[in-house]
């Protein structure tokens, strides 16, 4: 036997090296497969588990109906209609950033930054629900429908399911009552699933107005069918009948709106109104609810329900009439002469006044080194309180001013809901100022001066209402000192027309206002409308057929710029600095039904600018009255059809193109801003 040679190895030393080798192999094979079974067991495996359960039976969504909105009549205002939109369900969409997003976009023509966006809400979705189906296209188009239909054996995960969209069948008008809808977002979704409800990524949620405020009654309660699927997700029709009677819960319907306001009523207002833009609101002096309600310019909640372009947006914000602001309650304005009633109550309460004091008005009140003008440069003469109501004289009230000071006319205004909010809930209000003595010690430089008293006795300075404010004003003098809380919506609904639940009128507070006082102050807003000289007597004879009822009115032209020394007219400044025109007035004045108040934003003079749209609208309201009374009731549900009458023709609305917005008060000015012309 040769001896083994230096450097050699044996046969049973190679294979014992070989079985170490093979060893070491099966242990990091066993080592991985270990591995691999620990993620697809425990790291993973209620995922897969859940997938292999989804390969045989899915949970499709049925979306319940959301509830409509209707007028007073029960005609339908919103409903929703029929639509189809594109989903991708992140757990059965297999090579679905390579292959299917990009066929996808290519069919629906996105863009890079669609493309990207459509990326982000699938990994979100597969991140938090791979099961639950992420909305990547809302509201097809028939070409698209038909594209994606075409392709669906390339479109792994892809499915498309009938939506309802919400429709809002009036367009822009009450556009700040109805709002509108938009996507909820991460936050909300997990705020408001926290607390038991139960949206998904995508869903729609009411933004503004009813479709904010009423969300979870309107909304519904959707239902669940379950469908046999294979692994691509796609519906094995014929194994569902295996299924069983227990495959579909079937979604309940939100539940309706029937509103206070009258869409006929509402369309006259919406004619009767030359403003580019303000606000009318029409009111129920005896229980607070509204009828007619105008905010100019509003907006189409139909382009804004879905997913707003960015470009939709950069329009809205950069339009200098702010139309999504909604002029009625959510922004404030100096009311001008409107504000007389205030201070003559204060000035009967305090005694130092009755309406048969007379004041002498030469043109103007002289208080120490200055001069307060009154509208009129030739003056008045001689004026008692109801003539001074009828002529909108200002130097009677400069006198009240000037004799009882500030806080008791801040404290009358303050008993009749100024300076707070009115609670009308439904929209955005902000809270107007009714400014006192401590207010301007704290608001303006120098503090507060007897000066002011006089600016605020006449509805200027820093005295700011709202027009619904101003409407509740009108209508606790009209009922004789109650204030009512407003409302809008008249009872909730079922699916069969079932009342759920009324609303019912609101007491906010009786206010302690004399009788012989409130009949004086109408007594004098009588005469502006019905007596030559009135500063609506003009706008009632020609806006009202019916001379036999009787409109307590008041006018008024709020100031926004200061005075020069030369009077411009309307047409000679900027949009911007024109005066805003009030008028404020119910009827009827010996039993009063409605309240009305119309702000003509920039548009010039209360008396014609303001004075008939609230006397069309007056005379509209007693001619449905009749109507109502000899005609057989409407049929309920029918939808709404917008009128095709326009509105009346309105200010030079190229000059809204020149000038610059002035601030809506200057500061230091409060002794400059007096009335530049007549109600």
């Amino acid at each position: 036997m040769t001896p083994p040679t230096l450097g050699n190895t044996t046969p049973g030393r190679e294979l014992k090296r070989r079985f170490l080798w093979l060893g070491l192999a099966m242990v990091l094979g066993l080592g991985l497969l270990s591995i691999q079974l620990y993620r697809l067991q425990i790291t993973r495996g209620e995922e897969y588990a859940a997938k292999s359960v989804a390969n045989f039976v899915k949970e499709v969504r049925l979306r319940a109906d959301r509830g409509v909105i209707k007028d007073a009549r029960g005609t339908i205002l919103v409903d929703s209609r029929p639509s189809f939109d594109a989903f991708i369900t992140p757990a059965f969409c297999t090579d679905c950033y390579e292959q299917v997003i990009p066929r996808l976009g290519e069919l629906l023509q996105w863009d890079a930054d669609q493309r990207k966006k459509v990326e982000d809400l699938v990994r979100m979705g597969r991140r938090n629900a791979p099961f639950q189906p992420v909305p990547v296209r809302v509201d097809l188009s028939r070409d698209e429908y038909d594209r994606l239909a075409a392709r669906r054996d390339i479109l792994d995960g892809v499915e498309v399911a009938p939506v309802p969209h919400r429709h809002y069948r009036t367009n822009a008008v009450l556009s700040h009552v109805l709002g509108y809808m938009n996507e909820i977002t991460q936050e909300e979704l997990e705020r408001l699933n926290g607390d038991g409800a139960r949206y998904a990524l995508g869903d729609y949620i009411g933004r503004r107005g009813l479709e904010r405020y009423f969300e979870q009654r309107l909304r519904g309660t959707d239902g669940v069918r379950k469908e046999v699927v294979n692994a691509r997700g796609q519906t094995i029709e014929e194994l569902n009948d295996k299924l069983g009677d227990n495959a579909v819960v079937a979604p309940r319907p939100g539940n309706n709106l029937v509103l206070s306001i009258d869409m006929r009523l509402q369309e006259e207002a919406e004619r009767a109104f030359p403003g580019v833009t303000g606000a009318v609101v029409a009111i129920d002096v005896n229980t607070g609810f509204i009828r007619a309600l105008v905010s100019r310019p509003g907006f189409d909640p139909n382009l804004l329900t879905g997913r707003v372009t960015p470009a939709q947006m950069v329009l809205l914000s950069r339009d200098p009439l702010d139309p999504m602001i909604n002029r009625v309650a959510a922004e404030h304005y100096s009311p001008g002469s409107t504000f007389k009633v205030i201070t003559a109550l204060a000035a009967f309460k305090s005694g130092a006044f009755r309406p048969e004091t007379v004041v002498n008005c030469p043109g103007g009140y002289r208080l120490g080194a200055r001069t307060w003008r009154c509208h009129k440069d030739a003056g008045h003469g001689h004026m008692d309180g109801l003539a001074a109501m009828k002529t909108s004289c200002d130097t009677w009230f400069y006198k009240v001013a000037d004799t009882i000071g500030l806080d008791p006319i801040g404290e009358m205004g303050k008993s009749l809901g100024l300076g707070s909010p009115t609670g009308v809930n439904v929209v955005a209000e902000v809270p107007g100022i009714m400014p006192t003595s401590a207010y301007h010690d704290k608001a303006s430089p120098g503090g507060y001066t007897k000066g002011m008293a006089l600016n605020s006795s006449i509805g200027q300075g820093d005295n700011n209402v709202t027009p619904l404010q101003l409407a509740l004003v009108y209508a606790a003098i009209a009922n004789g000192g109650t204030l009512y809380k407003p409302q809008m919506v008249n009872r909730l609904e079922n699916l069969d027309g079932q009342t759920i639940e009324s609303f019912q009128r609101e007491v906010v507070r009786k206010v302690d206002l004399s009788p012989t006082h409130l009949k004086a102050v109408v007594e004098g807003l009588v005469k502006v409308a019905h007596e030559p000289g009135g500063t609506a007597y003009r706008a009632r004879m020609n806006h009202m057929r019916d001379k036999d009822i009787l409109v307590a009115s008041k006018t008024g032209t709020a100031q926004v710029a200061r005075l020069g020394a030369i009077r411009l007219k309307t047409h000679q400044m900027s949009f911007f600095e024109r005066d805003h025109a009030w008028y404020a007035g119910f009827a009827p004045a010996d039993k009063p039904e409605l309240a009305i108040v119309v702000l003509n934003e920039h548009g010039g003079h209360g008396g014609s600018d303001a004075a008939p749209t609230a006397m069309a609208v007056f005379q509209k309201y007693f001619d449905l009255k009749k109507l109502d009374a000899t005609a057989p009731p409407p049929r309920p549900n029918q939808p709404y059809t917008p009128s095709s009458v326009t509105r009346a023709p309105g200010p030079d609305e190229a000059a809204l193109t020149r000038g610059v917005r002035p601030p809506a008060r200057l500061p230091g000015d409060d002794e400059e801003r007096t009335r530049a012309t007549a109600d």
